[in-house]
């Protein structure tokens, strides 16, 4: 239990400085971040405390859906806009494509370890991932159909109102899921199927 605790506490810091790097990289943002920076430029808010708001307001969307948080869901909330705030209030400016593209790339990395670790922890859901299931649960949505949906809107949202949307954005999308899925494998506390060398069939462990 111990260990769970802290590594979703350490993945939720780490994700939040993550976005924090790929904000100050300036070259495109993933959808949601997009929207809270849009907010944030129109109301001067800063884009970590946005974060919390919209974290706090779609936890409020799971009441129709019947979804019911974790302390991990309420945990994400809390520290991944708090630890971005913090952390671009101490992040220097970038000048030039390759130290753009070293940032993005490094929160980037960031963001898929990060997520290996909260969601490996198994202390329920992000508020974000938890619409989307909620959704595809009410509904009968494809989960990829109730996420594409969603984050097309923010998505859109956020550019109008200002957010980056970029070769970032793009970059992304198209390797998040590998990344995570990756980080999944090291980072996952469920216990797995293993085969015992010397009796040839799976244990747990």
């Amino acid at each position: 239990m111990t260990r769970r605790v802290i590594q979703l506490l350490v993945g939720l810091v780490i994700f939040g400085a993550g976005c924090a790097l790929m904000v100050q990289a300036h070259i495109g943002l993933d959808p949601w971040t997009v929207f809270a920076q849009g907010i944030a430029l129109q109301t001067g808010i800063g884009i970590g405390w946005v974060t919390i708001i919209i974290g706090a307001v779609v936890l409020l969307l799971w009441i129709p859906l019947r979804q019911r948080p974790g302390i991990g869901t309420l945990a994400n909330i809390v520290l991944v806009g708090t630890s971005m705030q913090l952390t671009l209030e101490v992040l220097p400016d970038v000048e030039g494509w390759l130290a753009q593209a070293g940032m993005f790339i490094a929160g980037l990395l960031c963001v898929a370890v990060a997520s290996g670790l909260y969601i490996g922890a198994r202390f329920g859901p992000g508020p974000r991932d938890g619409l989307m299931t909620g959704l595809h649960e009410k509904w009968g949505w494809p989960i990829w159909v109730s996420r594409f949906g969603v984050e097309a809107s923010v998505l859109v949202a956020g550019w109008l109102l200002g957010g980056t949307v970029g070769v970032g954005t793009v970059l992304f999308a198209v390797s998040i899921g590998p990344l995570v899925q990756l980080a999944l494998r090291v980072f996952d506390t469920r216990p797995r199927l293993a085969t015992a060398p010397e009796a040839g069939s799976p244990r747990l462990v």
